[in-house]
């Protein structure tokens, strides 16, 4: 087949849904299928193509990091248009997804989506905390109207992005749900530079007796890292040698390293900021646990790729974790911040009990393979391909039954 993937965002930018793209892209070539990418360029005036990845004009929209390209950019239509598409496969509600339903529309090519974000969550970036309830109305009109009215099929990630469709929102259609997979391999200790990890240490300023506690992704409101940072008062009273390292960067990193230092945990929480993506691996290998206190996620594949590292993740007890995580198996899911700050404790005396979530939470994490992903979605593909096969031929069934009836039989 020849696919067409329509992202907002896309490497070297980092975030759950262009790890997702980037997996399916590989899986999908692996499986012998011939995938392009249609994304933002981060310059405004200028198109870029290479290696199968379109990367289309767009300025910044100051809402996050998301930018926006333009709606039917002739220039990347014609681009599109050589490449004889098959399926497209939009990942993106706005933006490049719009552009991608106009073209699915003009020349009559099967639409997939992918929902990946929660928008309900992320409403008061806009609103602010004004006119809430409305706000949520309009979102669950665009979320139908988008992910299921102009689309050929749904997929999510995990049952509880299935669920808001189909208890919440009372959609007829199917939605499919089909885990992100994940290059864990990336993530393996063994395939990590050990003087790397020395020299990424000594950057950091942490010692080799220091017990680290480490959050990776966004720093904004819904990830709820403020709750990690006041609780980690708690934790360090428990492990005088522990450090928490907070990798990434987002609108709430200010606000953020204000909490800590009014904490007087400056010196133990370290803010990296950005880094880049192939770096990432490195900070997990430096860790001894991994948190998360976000109750947003639709898969969490931060979770997944620290398992991967073979690390313990201690998680909220929520159903984006639950699909992944078995508790105290190859994670920890914890319900309070009591809970929370005993589970790292635990894993700070109990080397043993570690050790034994560390191997299991790999086992986990190997499962989620780039290849498996893809062959999943590919059969959804096939599954429009199919059926547009089958509306032709009920056309033509019909057609040819209304000459036999009106005699004009050959």
């Amino acid at each position: 087949m020849r696919i067409g993937l329509f992202t907002d965002t896309y490497p070297p930018f980092i975030n759950g849904v262009s790890t997702s793209v980037l997996m399916l892209k590989q899986g999908l070539e692996a499986l012998g299928h011939k995938v392009y990418v249609v994304t933002v360029n981060n310059e405004s005036f200028s198109y870029k193509e290479e290696d199968g990845v379109f990367k289309i004009p767009s300025i910044p929209i100051g809402i996050m990091d998301f930018r926006q390209s333009g709606i039917y950019p002739l220039k990347a239509l014609k681009v599109i248009k050589r490449w004889h598409l098959d399926v497209i496969h939009t990942h993106t509600e706005f933006s490049i997804g719009t552009f991608a339903r106009l073209i699915s529309k003009q020349f009559n090519i099967p639409l997939v989506h992918t929902y990946h974000t929660m928008y309900e969550e992320y409403i008061y970036y806009i609103t602010k905390g004004y006119f809430s309830s409305a706000s949520k109305k309009l979102v669950e009109y665009l979320t139908l109207f988008l992910c299921d009215k102009t689309i050929d099929e749904l997929i999510v990630p995990t049952k509880k992005a299935k669920s808001l469709f189909k208890e919440k929102y009372k959609v007829k259609r199917d939605v499919h749900v089909i885990p992100t997979g994940i290059d864990t391999s990336r993530f393996h200790k063994e395939n990590i530079n050990k003087s790397d990890l020395v020299k990424l240490r000594h950057d950091l300023g942490l010692s080799y007796n220091d017990f680290i506690v480490l959050y990776v992704g966004r720093i904004a409101k819904e990830k709820s890292i403020d709750f990690l940072i006041n609780n980690f008062e708690h934790v360090l009273k428990k492990i005088p040698k522990a450090k928490m390292v907070i990798v990434g960067d987002g609108p709430d990193m200010k606000d953020l390293m204000d909490l800590s230092q009014k904490k007087n945990l400056s010196k133990n929480i370290i803010f990296t900021g950005r880094v880049m993506w192939e770096d990432v691996p490195k900070y997990y290998a430096l860790s001894d646990v991994f948190t998360t206190a976000s109750t947003t996620e639709t898969q969490g594949l931060t979770v997944i790729e620290a398992m991967g590292a073979s690390k313990v993740v201690v998680a909220i007890d929520d159903d984006s974790f639950k699909n992944v995580i078995t508790d105290k198996k190859d994670g920890l899911l914890f319900t309070d911040d009591k809970t929370y700050v005993n589970l790292i404790y635990e894993m700070y005396k109990n080397k043993d009990k570690r050790r034994q979530i560390q191997k299991e939470a790999r086992k986990t994490a190997d499962k989620y393979s780039p290849v498996n992903y893809a062959s999943q979605v590919a059969s959804i593909y096939n599954k429009v391909l199919n059926k547009d096969t089958n509306v032709f031929k009920k056309t033509f069934h019909d057609i040819r039954n209304a000459f036999e009836k009106s005699g004009d039989k050959k």
